[in-house]
């Protein structure tokens, strides 16, 4: 799930993140993709973290309980995702956007494998 040297970091935002976020992360040179640029409205979140998985795409999310859930499911079951970020809501679509980009500029696209975290 590593992303080759010189590439882009790859993050998919699941149905319930704005869109804006996307093209704000695009802006700052990150290869976003969003559920509803997809076709993948509609979804479920299992299905959801299995496309970002294979995409080797961080999985961006507002549904911390569900997420929360499958990380914990499927690390008892010992597979593995390219990280999920549970992004709590803010009023400020923008200000969302500049938390983001801190909190995905922690980590390489390798070092976010298997990650959990909520920012």
């Amino acid at each position: 799930m590593t992303t080759p040297v010189g590439q882009p970091m790859r993050v998919y935002l699941d149905e319930g993140v704005d869109v804006l976020i996307g093209q704000l992360l695009s802006s700052r040179g990150f290869d976003s993709l969003s559920a509803v640029d997809a076709g993948h409205l509609g979804w479920s979140d299992e299905k959801h973290l299995e496309f970002a998985r294979n995409e080797s795409r961080i999985l961006i999310t507002h549904n911390r309980v569900d997420f929360e859930r499958l990380a914990v499911a499927w690390w008892t079951q010992q597979k593995e995702h390219a990280g999920i970020i549970l992004a709590i809501r803010r009023a400020d679509t923008y200000a969302l956007a500049r938390h983001l980009l801190q909190v995905l500029n922690r980590y390489d696209q390798t070092g976010w494998r298997n990650v959990l975290l909520v920012a």
